[in-house]
């Protein structure tokens, strides 16, 4: 005969919930924050969501202000160590001099607690982003080349290298053309018959010239800000020769590299061959690679010199794995850029499982991109440029 586990009596164990709680808010020492974590044991939640609030609202207003978030952090951390406190007073509470209940009684109660200090631990760790229906996450790539195609750039030798960048000029030619088939396609379509017998009057009346109402696709600007610390700078030199190597498919290119601020090197590939001027990149532009990486700055920088480049023609490529050092990532900065862009995209060098770990401010910035993928490897940065050309 099948036994079934039975629920304990529900009024002794809201009676030691009750005797619980009164323990805890018998303290002449409660701060609002202790009052806050009470209240929302005692089943009354507003008064700890209106404080969580209000840290986030702190920080709203003072991120573009400070170069650090380490104060709002800390009122976090604060709310974390009252409700670490309080759970072990709890718990002592329960093994104590006031729990002469049974123990399916004191279990029940246990596992209440537990489990309303686990939600209040998530309403504090879980920082609210804006959700954007827009994003586009990238799907796996095409296998277009095995092997060598998989392997992360920052693992290439010298002879992959080589390999890799054959592998792109022969890339760039198949680009290219496909671009001019479609610009030459500006002589098919729709005859306009009013323009083509306006021009005949040059050829006394003869439709010599036959005019269409399709016009040739408008080109794009490209704006590029690319991380050259580390590992990044692999996916970076790839990605700047394929773009400079494709200017003629873009009405223009702007590059910018960036350790702790951003770094104008457009003249660079102006005034030389791409190959050259990325060697000349690192050794004579103005930029310290030592300095600790901070995004947070660089689109502060990028914001108060260069914000008027960006419009509704422009595409935003932005190539770096978005870890800051723990300092302020000034993603509204970054919504400003959007909201004058046509896209903005974020190439990240990183595989997608070290996301948002350690000092990875992924979730701060993928709100306020149209796409935001993985590239690792050349398989996946050809899949973007195909798309992006």
């Amino acid at each position: 005969m099948e036994t079934t586990a039975t629920l304990p009596d529900i009024k002794p164990v809201s009676e030691l919930r009750r005797k619980i709680i009164e323990k805890l808010k018998d303290s002449s020492e409660r701060t609002d924050e202790d009052n806050a974590v009470i209240e929302f044991l005692e089943g009354n939640p507003l008064l700890f969501i209106e404080t969580i609030h209000g840290i986030n609202i702190k920080e709203e207003k003072h991120k573009i202000a400070l170069k650090s978030n380490m104060d709002q952090l800390a009122l976090r951390l604060n709310i974390m160590l009252i409700l670490n406190k309080t759970k072990e007073r709890t718990t002592r509470l329960l093994e104590g001099s006031i729990s002469n209940y049974d123990k399916k009684t004191q279990s029940f109660a246990k596992d209440h607690f537990n489990h309303l200090f686990d939600t209040a631990n998530a309403l504090l760790s879980n920082d609210p982003k804006p959700y954007n229906e827009s994003i586009i996450r990238a799907k796996n790539p095409n296998q277009h080349l095995k092997q060598i195609g998989e392997k992360l750039f920052s693992h290439l030798d010298k002879d992959e290298l080589e390999q890799v960048h054959s592998i792109i000029k022969k890339l760039v030619r198949k680009l290219k053309e496909i671009v001019l088939l479609r610009y030459a396609k500006k002589n098919k379509g729709v005859l306009d018959l009013k323009r083509t017998l306006r021009r005949s009057a040059a050829y006394y009346g003869v439709p010599v010239e036959l005019k269409f109402k399709d016009k040739p696709p408008g080109k794009g600007k490209i704006v590029v800000l690319c991380d050259v610390s580390g590992s990044v700078w692999s996916a970076s030199r790839f990605m700047l020769t394929i773009l400079y190597s494709l200017q003629e498919c873009f009405s223009r290119v702007n590059s910018f590299i960036f350790v702790a601020m951003p770094i104008d090197v457009t003249s660079f590939f102006t005034n030389h061959d791409v190959n050259e001027a990325l060697e000349m990149i690192l050794s004579n532009a103005d930029i310290n690679l030592d300095e600790a990486t901070d995004y947070g700055e660089t689109l502060r920088g990028f914001k108060q010199n260069y914000l008027n480049i960006l419009d509704r023609k422009t595409t935003l490529i932005i190539i770096g794995d978005a870890r800051s050092n723990y300092l302020n990532p000034q993603e509204a900065i970054l919504n400003e850029m959007r909201r004058k862009c046509r896209r903005v995209v974020w190439l990240n060098p990183e595989t997608e499982n070290s996301w948002n770990t350690g000092d990875s401010e992924v979730s701060s910035y993928m709100p306020y991109c149209h796409e935001f993928r993985q590239c690792t490897n050349l398989n996946q940065l050809i899949d973007f440029i195909e798309e992006l050309v």
